[in-house]
Parts: structure tokens; sequence; C-alpha cells
């Protein structure tokens, strides 16, 4: 466990460290046409690193069981944000997702997501027996995630909401939950998230404009054509550092959602793969951690971030290569973000803890099992 946690931590750290480079080169032209500075994005993103970091140190120390009773009051307080998002946040590009307290901008999305998974945690803990129940297990599970993912959902931010329902859902059956209810629970909501999308003029835009791509074999979208060009133009060993030409305002959103594409132009294939490795060995780590921790809570806990932060890779990606409708979603630790890197930070800083504090307790019981063995054989010799 101890060197699962160090192996967690230099994995984020490198994607980290990727993110800043490729963020500093695929945002430079669009920094310098609107701010009249080529580092201004990068400055931005960089401040939120140097928030990140210090917030995934803290939280590899703070002993995970203290989330246990803090979950209820920060489940309480997001909802409340969420609900105030809707009526006083900015509108951006047609959705209100971002909102100012005490001076501090962030995406509220970003914080109920990590704290909607501790208090399913503690909730599959404390009902452990009820959870093949509907009405005493299964429910008031799904209660906490629709009033999330529904609220997060009418900003309008559709992609994170299905993505929250869909996580939260993969946890609730991994800690126990009935297959049927899941299962039928799954389908419902898929049937009526696409009903309600549509309902929204940007997300019925970007579904028929994927639709007719699959049928006419194009591309979903100049975005999508862009990133597309932008992979294949990296062949194997990519055009280099700085050397991308899609990021000058060729590929919209370079340094944001379709950061992947810059990454594939001046990485290559042999970037691209490394990455998907490093992601993949990230998500295997934690999901080990998971399995060696001795509480369900730390379990729980544990999958519901890693898992959350491997669908989120996997989605932006595919979406990247133009197999999804485009979403909207951040590539984890390497996107141009906010809070997204800052609460998936506190993320890895909480498995690191989980893994951390199992080790120490793993010594004990060795060393206590070794003592009981010892006192055992010292009352033999006495007894003969």
């Amino acid at each position: 466990m101890k060197k699962l946690s160090i192996i967690i931590f230099f994995l984020t750290l490198i994607l980290i460290l990727i993110g800043l480079v490729v963020v500093l080169t695929a945002s430079s032209s669009v920094s310098a046409m609107r701010h009249s500075d080529s580092f201004y994005l990068f400055r931005l993103h960089l401040s939120k690193v140097i928030w990140a970091l210090p917030a995934l140190l803290i939280a590899s120390v703070i002993p995970y069981e203290f989330y246990k009773y803090l979950s209820k009051y920060l489940m309480i307080g997001i909802v409340v944000v969420l609900f105030l998002t809707l009526f006083f946040a900015v509108e951006v590009k047609g959705a209100g997702r971002w909102i100012s307290l005490f001076g501090f901008k962030f995406q509220p999305a970003d914080a109920a997501k990590l704290f909607l998974i501790m208090h399913l945690a503690y909730l599959m803990d404390k009902k452990e027996e009820y959870l093949d129940n509907l009405y005493n297990g299964f429910l008031p599970l799904l209660i906490w995630v629709l009033i999330v993912s529904g609220l997060i959902f009418f900003q309008p931010n559709v992609s994170n909401a299905v993505l929250i329902f869909i996580t939260s859902l993969i946890l609730i059956f991994v800690g126990g939950a009935s297959f049927k209810h899941v299962f039928t629970t799954a389908f419902v909501f898929a049937i009526l998230a696409f009903g309600f999308a549509m309902t929204f003029s940007h997300a019925k835009e970007r579904i028929e404009t994927y639709v007719n791509a699959l049928v006419t074999g194009g591309y979903v979208n100049v975005q999508v054509k862009q990133a597309i060009v932008s992979l294949g133009s990296g062949g194997v060993f990519g055009v280099g550092i700085g050397n991308s030409r899609q990021n000058n305002l060729f590929l919209p959103e370079a340094y944001g959602d379709f950061i992947f594409g810059i990454l594939g132009e001046q990485f290559g294939l042999i970037g691209t793969l490394s990455v998907l490795l490093i992601y993949l060995f990230l998500i295997f780590s934690g999901i080990l951690i998971a399995k060696k921790t001795y509480d369900k809570f730390g379990q729980l806990l544990a999958f519901g971030i890693i898992t959350q932060i491997g669908l989120y890779a996997l989605i932006n990606i595919i979406v990247t290569v133009g197999l999804l409708p485009t979403t909207g979603l951040p590539l984890p630790f390497i996107s141009y973000g906010g809070t997204s890197i800052i609460f998936n930070s506190i993320g890895i800083g909480i498995i690191i803890n989980i893994a951390f504090t199992n080790y120490i307790r793993e010594l004990e019981r060795k060393k206590s099992g070794l003592e009981t063995i010892r006192n055992s054989n010292e009352q033999s010799a006495k007894q003969i």
C-alpha cells in the first residue's frame, strides 16, 4: 500500500506537468489574440496548479474517516450552492456553471461530484445490510444522486450531470445494491435524460450533428475535425513541443476540452499512448488500493474517486476522436481548468491517505500478531 500511494502521487504529478507543458503551447495564440499576452492563460492555469498541489498534500494527511462525519454537511452546503448557481451564475456560452463566493470563482459541479462520492460511501457503509432493499437502502442513495445531478443538469450542464449519475450508479452497484434496481434506474434515467437534453438547444445541436455524422460518414463538428487532424499530424514521434500548427486558432478549445489533440500533434503516437498508459496505471493503482483497504467506507471512497477520474479521461479522449457527441468535459490533470484540477487533486490526496492509513494498520496488525505468538510461546515455555 505504501508503494501504491507513492506510485499514484508521481503518476498524478506527471500528468499535471504534461498539462502545464501542453497548456503553455496550446494557449499561446489565443492568449496573444485576446489578451495581448502569450502567457496569460498559462499563468491562470499555473495559479490553479499552485493551489492544487498543496490541496493534494493536505488531503493526503487528513484521516479519511473524517469525511464520514463531514459528508452530510458538505452535501447540504454544495446543494445550496448548486441551487444558487441556477439563479446567480454568470452565463457563458448559454450555460450558467460558475459562481463567485467570497471572491473565489469556481464551478460547483467539480466539488459536488467529490462530495457526492464521500456521502454515498458513508451511507453505504452505514446501511450495508439494507443496500439490496429498495426503500431502506437504494432509494435514500438515489435521492441524493438525483438532487445533485438534477441541479447540474438544469444549469444546463448535461454531460457533467450524466457522468456524475453514471459514476454514482457504478459505485452503488459495487457497494452491494441490487442489479435489478441499478439497471432499471439506469434505463429510465437514459430515456429521461435524452428527452430533457433535447429541450436544450446546445445539447440538441450536439446530438443531432453527431447522429448526422454517423449517417453521412462526415465529422461531428469543426472541433472534432481539427482534433483528428491534430492527432494525425503528429505521426509517430510528434512535431515537437511548441511546433503545433493546430493551436494557431485552427482547433477551438485547443487548451481545454480538446487538448488531447494538441498533445497528439506535439508528442505523436508515442506521446498519446504514454499518457493513456499513465491513466491506466493510475486507475489500476487506485482500484488496488480500494481492494486492499480494510473498511468498507475507505474501499468505496477510493473506488468512487478513481472511477470518476478514469471515466472523465475516457470520455474526453473518445469525444476527441469523434466517437461520442461533444461534451465539454476536461481531460483530468491536463486540460486548462480551475476547480477541476483542484478537486481532482484533493481526490488523489484522499486515496493516498487511504493507502497510507491502511499500510500503517497492516503493520500494526502484523506487530500485534507477532506479540500474540511471542506471548503464547512464553506461556507454553512456563508450563513446560
